[in-house]
Parts: structure tokens; sequence; C-alpha cells
């Protein structure tokens, strides 16, 4: 019976097929709408596979063709091929806008073309800044062009010749049988800084007693024989000058800028190479020491030490009896608790003080009166370590005496 019905269904398709080539109505299972279906519109399924076949194999051989004419690298990789980058440093695919600049008017520039600028400090003596373009033609023209600026007078006074032997023996603090590190050497016979120093010993550009030392901590005695560059080095005359300071100077060595520098003022003093000792603010006037003596600067600059030093102080209006008060009893900033030795007031009106103190913060001072809402107009350092500016003009230094020496070197 099976049989049977399968030999019928296949002659009923069969019929049903030559009535479709004949274009009549055909309802055939798969087309459930049924319709008619011309020769025309429907060629047969094995010209149309044919078809397909012919076009796949043309592609193929043209992807073949174009993969033959690509490079490759030894890795076996296509060679990529070089993309133009955008201005902001990613790819633009084409087509697509680079939206970096939307919402960005023409006349705004683009990222990398501010700066920031420095502008003094404020009521607060906090520092200020302002941010303008890098083209702006205003910020450029108003660069300072300063005048070169010319030494101060020689003192009356010549140069004095220090001899401390005396009184280092008094004191037992003989130096003939110590001996000092190589770059303290090197420093003290005004060639370069320590730091420096340590660049040419590792060079091995120096040699003690004809040979090369290269070692960093080495330690040389008095009585040795160092050379730099064929040429005997010994340890500078030790030079103290004492500067007061006009206004308008920054104290520094040296100034990328090309600033009025302290440095500037002392230039004619002595061809060894002197520092100053600790500094003073470009509008802070007063005294400045100078010295080529390492081991002072670093005793004058310790705060264990307490260096005394007294500044006239100029306010911009009177100072209260209760902010005097709690000045005096001491009080705390951002940086530490401030305590000062002693604090007089010295008009009528109650602006122009007199404060002793010994902390050496940065613009400690200012900081002080500003925490209470004053703002300082003039600070002029006139007593430093013991050291006054008595017949000392503005802008003028002098050599400092070799008792004054003693009393800064050996006594507190």
């Amino acid at each position: 019976m099976k049989k049977d019905n399968n030999r019928k269904q296949d002659s009923q398709r069969g019929s049903q097929k030559r009535q479709a080539g004949k274009g009549e109505y055909s309802p055939n299972p798969r087309n459930e709408r049924g319709g008619r279906i011309n020769k025309s519109t429907s060629p047969e399924r094995g010209t149309d596979q044919e078809n397909r076949w012919s076009t796949r194999k043309e592609n193929s051989k043209k992807s073949e063709s174009s993969s033959e004419k690509r490079g490759f690298s030894l890795e076996g990789h296509p060679k990529k091929k070089y993309t133009p980058k955008t201005d902001s440093g990613k790819f633009n695919p084409k087509g697509k806008q680079d939206t970096s600049s939307r919402g960005r008017r023409e006349d705004q520039p683009k990222d990398g073309e501010f700066k920031t600028v420095y502008k003094g400090r404020g009521k607060d003596e906090r520092p200020v800044f302002e941010t303008i373009k890098k083209t702006d033609k205003s910020s450029q023209g108003s660069k300072k062009k300063f005048i070169k600026v010319l030494p101060a007078e020689l003192p009356k006074e010549p140069r004095p010749e220090y001899n401390f032997d005396t009184l280092e023996k008094k004191l037992n603090k003989s130096k003939k049988d110590e001996s000092i590190r190589l770059n303290k050497y090197i420093s003290n016979a005004g060639i370069c800084s320590r730091r420096e120093a340590d660049n040419l010993i590792q060079n091995g550009e120096i040699r003690v007693n004809g040979e090369i030392v290269t070692e960093l901590g080495y330690k040389v005695a008095i009585g040795d024989s160092v050379t730099y560059k064929s040429k005997r080095i010994n340890p500078e005359k030790p030079v103290y000058v004492l500067l007061n300071k006009p206004k308008d100077f920054i104290t520094t060595t040296d100034d990328p800028m090309e600033r009025k520098t302290v440095m500037q003022l002392v230039s004619n003093a002595c061809k060894e190479r002197i520092f100053p000792v600790g500094r003073l603010d470009r509008n802070t006037t007063g005294l400045l020491l100078f010295t080529n003596d390492g081991d002072l600067a670093a005793k004058l600059s310790h705060p264990s030490n307490q260096i005394k030093k007294i500044y006239q102080v100029t306010l911009d209006k009177p100072l209260t009896k209760g902010d005097e008060e709690v000045i005096m009893e001491g009080f705390d900033l951002e940086d530490g608790p401030v305590k000062v030795n002693d604090m007089q007031v010295l008009s009528k009106d109650r602006t122009i003080l007199g404060l002793e103190i010994h902390i050496g913060r940065n613009r400690i001072v200012r900081r002080i009166f500003a925490h209470f809402g004053y703002e300082v107009i003039a600070l002029d350092r006139v007593m430093y370590a013991g050291l006054d500016k008595k017949d000392l003009t503005r802008g003028h230094y002098r050599f400092l005496t070799e008792k004054e020496v003693i009393n800064l070197k050996y006594f507190k």
C-alpha cells in the first residue's frame, strides 16, 4: 500500500510540472498562494545555479589577482597604507566630520595655544596666575626690556685679609690634620658648585697628586696637589660682602628671564665665586650677605641656630591693639606655628612697625600681616645676624671686618 501511495504522489507531481510548463494554473504546495509562472520570467533552476557559480569564480579570480599585486612584508602580513592624521592626532575616516572642533567658534583658539603667566601675589600673599593666548600681541609687547645694570661703586675701604689661624688654635680648631671632600675642595677653589664638581670627578677630569680620581666622596688633605685641566687649583681666600639691597632686584645667581639680579650689583667686588646667603623678595630692601664660605652659609641658614633679623614694616592701615597682642602671643599659619621675638610700634598712626624674628620661612613677614588682613607696603631688613647697615647707602656694598666675621663664624 505504501508503494502505491508513493507512485500516486510522484505521478501527481509530474503532471503538475507539465501543466506549469504550459503556463496553466498550478496548485503547487510550495506556492501556497498559487499563480501562473511564465517561462520568460523564471529560468530553470540549473541555468540559474550555473550563472551563480560562474560569477563566484570570476570574483575569486579577481581577488586572487589583487592579492598577488598587494605587497607583503617579511612576516607575511600585508603592508599598511599611509593614512594622514588630522590636527588632533586621531584618524579621520572619509565621510566623517572632526568632532573635536564641534561647539567651538572659529575665532576661539585650540588647545595648546594658551600659556599660564605669573602675575605676582595678592593681598593674601598667595601667587596669582593668568591664562592668556600664546599669540597675543599685547602680552608679547608688554615684555619689559631691562637695561644692563652697572655694578655698585667700590667701597672706600679695601678688601681685608682674614687670618683665623691664631683664633682657631685657641679654640682647638686646627685644620692641619683634617681632610675635606674633593668636591668641596673644588667648590672652594671657585671652579664650580659641589654638584658640578661630582660630574668632573666622575668624568676623570680631576687629578690628585698626579693620579686620576673618579671616586665620589674621596677626601683630600690641605697639602695635596689637586689639578684640573693641567692646572693646580687651590682653595680660594674667603670673601664676605654685605649689600644694602635696593628694590626691584631678584635674589638669584642666574635668571633665565634676564631680570635684574643682586649678582649684578656685586659683580666687581671680587674674582672669587660668591653667592647670597638666604634671600630677599623682589620688593624687599635691606641687608643681604654674600660669601664663598659654605660652612658659614650653612650655619646662618639653619633654623636651629635661630639667627635674629630685624625688619621695618610699613602697613596699609593702622595696626589694632588686639592684633598686636595676638601676634606677640603667637598663632598658627598653614605651615606651622609663628612666634615673633619682639614687635614695636614706631609711628603715631600705628602703620610703621619694628619686628624682630628668627623664623626663616618664605615671605614670613608679609604672610604674618596678611593673616590679619593687612598689606605690607614696604619692607626693609635693617639688621641681620648682628650686622647693621650703618653708613651703607641703598644699592652699595662693603666688606666685613675680621672682627665681624669672627663673631659670625665662631660665636652665636
